[in-house]
């Protein structure tokens, strides 16, 4: 599945989840469980690879 595919699915379990009184049933939740542990695995991927932005480097201003 591809990465897009993983997060609109998850947004669509969002959705059921939300107009279902906050409750999955259990073949929801077991695709849940499946589709964040792909999500989770990469993330992993893109942090093992120093492919995640740190943000900027700020120099320190030496005033004397």
């Amino acid at each position: 599945m591809k990465p897009s595919e993983v997060l609109y699915e998850l947004r669509e379990l969002n959705q059921a989840w939300r107009k279902q009184d906050f409750v999955f049933t259990r073949e929801q939740k077991a695709q849940y469980d499946a589709l964040i542990a792909q999500r989770r695995e990469r993330v992993k991927y893109f942090y093992d690879n120093k492919l995640v932005s740190k943000g900027g480097l700020r120099v320190k201003d030496t005033a004397d």
